[in-house]
């Protein structure tokens, strides 16, 4: 670690610092940024950084870890503008906060920290944050909404429509299907502004769509959803991700929820700010049934359920048929995909289908084929289909799903005016 004076006289090339009111007090910080710098690193009072801003060898800092706790709130105003000094000499901001409130934390974000890290660190959390500094493309997406061109009035602008994902049993490729459908509807204009597409992962104990999309989670999210009632429009965009400038992301949260974390008041408030933003809400939901589902069901669109053609799948869309019906909820707003459908030719397994829907009295709309290996691949290098494998089966049928949603909204739309 290089010594404050070192950090001023010492011609060794320094990538970042630390500053604090007291570095000591967050040995686990020293650890890491030892760990991952070596000895081209250094370490600022809050005092000794206002002074240090203002010299022009500090423009070649890569990233500053403002590191504060509790004591420190009362002192936020003078990290606040730390924080505003780093931005303007084009320093990344880190903040690792010990216990400090979610109020005081939202405010340091809003003004431009790149990201947030809970103290004591988590393993490899510092490691992470240093290699999202370097991914441009993964970057949180509230300058991206507010910078964005004004949404066409046939897009819908503050009536957007809710679209959730739900798996009728596990592994029908739920995640798969509201991930490339929503990449799908955010591109799906040849010419003219897009739509604009929020994606919601609701599944707070394993939600993978950070994972299929090579997104960060973030602290925020567990702010956002502990709070719904003082939510605003900055909270609500400051927890979102963007990817690729096209699709905003609102990831599970960091760590593993109880389902019940949430309220359907507190989904009701989410999805009322998701509408009022986006012409486009899709909502990866978890298989399991919750209190807020029925939340999800009366305010969404249609309701997707992905299927397989096997007797789980028939089982289940019996029993969540007579769920549904027995609370008087609308059972006709469900939209059955058939995952991993058979291929053309095979005339016994379209007449398994035709009974399947007929012994269980629904209409399987849609059929995806099995994109195979492509798919897996894509998933797991965090790529939708449209930019990984664009000729992939799985990728035509969403593609095609997609434009049959936009077209029927963008007609209801023009009709209405």
């Amino acid at each position: 670690m290089t010594s404050e004076a070192l950090l001023q006289n010492d011609p060794a090339p320094l990538v970042a610092c630390t500053i604090s009111r007291d570095v000591q007090n967050f040995d686990l910080l020293i650890e890491d940024m030892e760990s991952e710098l070596g000895e081209a690193w250094g370490d600022l009072s809050f005092e000794d950084a206002r002074q240090f801003f203002r010299q022009p060898e500090s423009g070649g800092l890569k990233f500053v870890a403002i590191a504060l706790d509790q004591e420190d709130e009362s002192l936020l105003a003078m990290i606040a503008d730390l924080i505003k000094s780093a931005k303007v000499q084009g320093i990344k901001v880190i903040l690792i906060a010990d216990e400090v409130s979610p109020m005081a934390l939202h405010q340091l974000l809003q003004l431009g920290a790149e990201d947030f890290i809970p103290y004591p660190l988590p393993e490899q959390a510092l490691h992470d944050a240093i290699e999202r500094l370097n991914a441009p493309r993964k970057v949180p997406a509230v300058d991206f909404i507010e910078a964005s061109l004004p949404v066409p009035a046939k897009h819908g602008g503050a009536n957007g429509i809710i679209l959730p994902v739900h798996s009728i049993a596990g592994g029908t490729g739920a995640t798969t299907i509201a991930v490339n459908l929503a990449w799908e509807l955010a591109t799906i204009e040849k010419k003219g502004p897009q739509p604009r597409v929020l994606l919601i992962d609701l599944n707070l104990q394993f939600g993978s769509v950070s994972t299929y999309l090579d997104l960060p989670r973030r602290e925020a999210v567990y702010e956002l959803l502990s709070s719904t009632e003082s939510m605003d429009d900055d909270v609500f965009k400051g927890a979102l991700m963007n990817f690729n400038d096209k699709l905003s992301v609102l990831t599970a949260p960091t760590e593993v929820l109880p389902l019940d974390f949430i309220e359907p008041v507190d989904v009701e408030r989410l999805l009322d700010k998701a509408r009022a933003h986006f012409d486009y809400v899709i909502v990866d939901m978890p298989t399991t049934l919750v209190a807020w589902t029925e939340t999800v069901l009366t305010a969404a669109e249609f309701y997707f359920a992905p299927i397989e053609l096997d007797l789980r799948s028939a089982q289940n869309i019996l029993r969540l048929r007579n769920a549904l019906r027995a609370e008087e909820l609308p059972f006709e707003k469900m939209r059955f995909l058939l995952n991993r459908a058979p291929k053309g030719m095979d005339l016994s397994a379209k007449a398994r289908i035709k009974r399947m829907a007929e012994n269980l009295e629904i209409a399987i709309e849609v059929q995806f084929p099995d994109g195979g290996r492509p798919v897996r691949e894509a998933c797991d290098q965090g790529m939708p289909l449209g930019l990984e494998a664009t000729k992939n089966p799985l990728r035509k049928e969403i593609h095609k799903l997609a434009a049959s949603l936009h077209a029927r909204q963008t007609e209801q739309l023009e009709a209405a005016q």
